[in-house]
């Protein structure tokens, strides 16, 4: 009988939302995982602590870690984690940086994934970042990436080999929910709404990203919107 090769272990970051489900499911392809959370004082910590709960249920992740950085929601600065600052309508020709992003939240992420990564001895670290059809955020650039990992090799034990893998980051939504929907992802799991409530707003520019993914993909959205007309 052929002998059955033990597959390595990678950290993935689940927000709860779409593009880290699917990155998730990807993972999942060739990897054992543990499950990454991190809530930061956002809006929407609740409903993405369920989603993620939900996902990590579905998939049977047993090895999960759940972080709290509620400093970040004490800095401010970002739509999402003060409350003084509206969260904006949808605008997806919108060319500046939008209030919605969060001062060098990704870094934040990583650092921990990082931490944990190495002490479990994981190879990867899996994050659903998106570039080219997303919001324009800084820190989901690829370069933002091979830097960090030049990071990662210089900060950690010589032995350790953690490497950051961004498999959507150059996907668009649309194509992002083909995949999901190929894998099996439980897309009817996820939040992707950056306004606090039971149910998604449908004019946020997450929303409305989600809305056009799936609209392009051909897909039925499985979220319920305040807004009933898909848009």
């Amino acid at each position: 009988m052929p002998r059955t090769m033990k597959k390595e272990l990678a950290v993935v970051l689940v927000s709860g939302g779409m593009d880290s489900c699917v990155c998730a499911a990807m993972a999942l392809q060739q990897h054992e995982s543990a499950f990454l959370h991190v809530s930061y004082g956002q809006r929407t910590a609740r409903q993405e602590l369920r989603a993620f709960q939900r996902i990590a249920e579905f998939y049977g992740t047993e090895r999960t870690l759940v972080c709290e950085l509620s400093h970040l929601g004490r800095i401010g600065g970002s739509s999402l984690t003060d409350a003084a600052i509206a969260v904006e309508e949808a605008d997806l020709e919108r060319r500046e940086i939008p209030s919605s992003y969060v001062p060098f939240r990704n870094a934040h992420f990583l650092s921990i994934a990082t931490s944990w990564g190495e002490v479990l001895g994981a190879r990867s670290i899996f994050i659903g970042a998106v570039f080219e059809d997303s919001s324009g955020y800084p820190d989901c650039r690829p370069e933002y990436y091979r830097a960090f990992n030049r990071l990662i090799e210089a900060g950690t034990r010589p032995e350790t080999r953690l490497e950051i893998s961004t498999p959507v980051i150059r996907m668009k939504k649309s194509e992002i929910v083909a995949a999901g929907r190929r894998l099996g992802a439980p897309l009817h799991l996820t939040w992707s709404c950056y306004r606090d409530g039971d149910i998604a707003c449908g004019r946020c520019d997450s929303c409305a990203l989600r809305r056009r993914g799936f609209r392009e993909a051909g897909v039925e959205d499985p979220t319920p919107y305040l807004d009933a007309e898909k848009t």
